[in-house]
C-alpha cells in the first residue's frame, strides 16, 4: 500500500468516524460545545475506536467553523447524552472568536488573490486577442 493510499484510508476512517458520531450523538450533530474529557465517554461507549482516529476526528470536529461558532455563543458544555457538563468560559469564547476571525481573514485574502489571478489572466487573454486581431493574417 502506498503512502497516498494509506493517507486516503485514514482520512476515510476519520470521516466515517465523525459521521458515525454525528448519527449517534446529537451533541456532535448539533456541533454543541463538548464536555472537557468527552473522549473518555466515547471510549467507554465505543471501545472499538482507536485513540489516534478519535484524536484526529475530534480535532476536525472542534476546529470546524460550525463548532467554533457554537463555542463563540455557547454557555454550556454538554456530555454525550446532552446533559450539562460545565460552562463555556469567556476564555473559550474568545479563543473561538479569534480562530474564526483568523480563518475568515485568510479566506478573504485567498479570495482576493484568486480574483487578482483571474483578472490578470483575463487581461492577458484580451491582450492576446487584440494582438491576434492587429497582426493576424487577413
Amino acid at each position: 500500500m502506498t503512502a497516498i493510499e494509506t493517507q486516503t484510508e485514514k482520512t476515510t476512517d476519520v470521516r466515517a468516524l465523525l459521521k458515525a458520531l454525528q448519527e449517534r450523538y446529537a451533541v456532535f450533530r448539533d456541533f454543541s460545545p463538548l464536555a472537557i474529557g468527552i473522549d473518555k465517554q466515547l471510549f467507554a461507549a465505543m471501545p472499538e475506536i482507536s485513540k489516534k482516529s478519535l484524536r484526529v476526528a475530534m480535532r476536525n470536529h472542534t476546529m470546524a467553523t460550525r463548532y467554533l461558532k457554537e463555542m463563540e455563543k455557547g454557555t454550556q458544555r454538554l456530555n454525550l447524552d446532552g446533559t450539562p457538563a460545565g460552562e463555556v468560559t469567556d476564555e473559550n469564547r474568545l479563543h473561538a472568536s479569534e480562530l474564526l476571525k483568523e480563518r475568515f481573514k485568510k479566506q478573504a485574502e485567498q479570495r482576493k488573490a484568486n480574483e487578482a489571478v483571474a483578472r490578470a489572466e483575463e487581461r492577458k487573454q484580451q491582450k492576446l486577442l487584440e494582438l491576434t486581431q492587429k497582426f493576424g493574417r487577413k
